[in-house]
C-alpha cells in the first residue's frame, strides 16, 4: 500500500508578503489567508476553486485548468478563450502539473510576477491532494490489470443502484468467471496465468461502453457494471465478451473460455439482491458448461 506523507508549507516573508497591498494585521494578509483556505481539503478541484478566487482579484480570466499525466481538470463553468497563459508548477525540480488561464488580453508583466507568487501557496497543497488521489485510487484498483477492485466495485455498484433509482433507469450486472483457469496456472505457472488474466480484462474493456465498467474481485472472477441499460444491453455485452476471447491469440492457445451471469436491478434489489440474483446466473452457466462441454 502506498503511504501518503503529508507536506509541511514552507513559505518566506518574501512570498508572503509582496503579493498584494498589506494590512499590518497579518490575519488580513491576503497570501496567510489563501494558505489557510488551501489547507482545508485534499481535493485537487475544491482547491483550484479556492485558489481562483484569489487570483480572479488579479487577472479577469473565463477559464482555469489544472494538467498533469495523472489528473486533468478545471474550474467549474471555465471556458476557453482567445488568448490563453500557461504556468508550469514546480517544486525545485519536481514538476507538479501545468495551470493555464484562459483570458481576453494577455497578462500584464507585473501581474505576471505577482501570480507567479501566488503560485507558491498553491504548489504544496495540490501536491498533497495529487498523491492523496493517487493512494485513493491505488486502494481501488486491482494491482495485476489495473481494473477496479472488489472495494471499488462495491462503491460504485451502490452509486449505480442509486442513480438507477432517482433516474427511472436500468442497471444492469455481468459476474464472469474463468473456465480452465486452475489448470493453466497449474500446468504453465502463474506467470502465464498473469498474462492470461490481463488479456482477459483487455477483452472485457473492448466489450463495454465508456458509461460501463469492469472489475476484478481477486482470482478469476470479473464483474461489469451496466448502466443506462437497454432491454439487450446485456446480451449484446455477453456476445461481444465471448467473441473477444475466442478472437484473442494468446486466450485461443490456451483454450480459456469465460462463463457469465446477467441480470437487470428490479425497483425491490439492493446490492446484496442483485449480486446474489447474477451470481445464480453465472452458477447455473458454469454447470451447463461443465455438463455439456466438458469444461471446467
Amino acid at each position: 500500500m502506498q503511504t501518503l506523507n503529508l507536506l509541511e508549507h514552507h513559505f518566506t516573508d518574501n512570498n508572503t508578503l509582496n503579493i498584494v497591498n498589506i494590512n499590518q494585521d497579518e490575519s488580513f494578509i491576503p497570501g496567510l489567508v489563501l494558505l489557510e483556505r488551501l489547507q482545508t481539503t485534499l481535493n485537487v478541484d475544491e482547491l483550484l476553486n479556492i485558489f481562483s478566487k484569489e487570483a480572479e482579484k488579479l487577472v479577469a480570466f473565463s477559464g482555469l485548468y489544472f494538467k498533469n499525466q495523472d489528473v486533468s481538470t478545471c474550474i467549474k463553468g471555465s471556458r476557453t478563450a482567445k488568448v490563453e497563459r500557461t504556468f508550469e508548477l514546480k517544486i525545485n525540480n519536481e514538476f507538479i502539473g501545468v495551470l493555464t488561464y484562459c483570458v481576453k488580453k494577455p497578462i500584464s508583466l507585473s501581474k505576471y510576477k505577482i501570480l507567479n507568487q501566488l503560485h507558491q501557496h498553491l504548489l504544496y497543497p495540490l501536491r498533497n491532494a495529487l498523491n492523496y488521489q493517487m493512494a485513493s485510487k491505488l486502494a481501488m484498483q486491482d494491482g495485476l490489470t489495473d481494473l477496479g477492485n472488489r472495494r471499488y466495485f462495491d462503491k460504485q455498484l451502490t452509486r449505480a443502484i442509486h442513480h438507477a433509482n432517482r433516474q427511472q433507469s436500468r442497471v444492469g450486472l455481468i459476474l464472469g468467471d474463468l473456465n480452465k483457469f486452475k489448470a493453466i496456472n497449474d500446468t504453465y505457472g502463474h506467470q502465464v496465468g498473469d498474462l492470461v488474466l490481463k488479456h482477459v480484462a483487455t477483452a472485457m474493456i473492448a466489450s463495454i461502453r465508456d458509461s460501463d465498467s469492469v472489475f476484478r474481485f481477486g482470482g478469476d472472477e470479473f464483474a461489469i457494471i451496466v448502466e443506462n441499460a437497454s432491454d439487450n444491453s446485456l446480451d449484446i455485452i455477453e456476445n461481444r465478451i465471448n467473441i473477444a476471447i475466442d478472437n484473442d491469440a494468446l486466450l485461443a492457445k490456451y483454450q480459456l473460455t469465460c462463463s457469465l451471469g446477467c441480470t437487470f436491478m428490479n425497483r425491490a434489489d439492493n446490492e446484496t439482491t442483485v449480486f446474489e440474483r447474477a451470481d445464480q446466473a453465472l452458477y447455473k452457466q458454469k454447470m451447463y458448461k461443465k455438463r455439456n462441454f466438458n469444461i471446467v
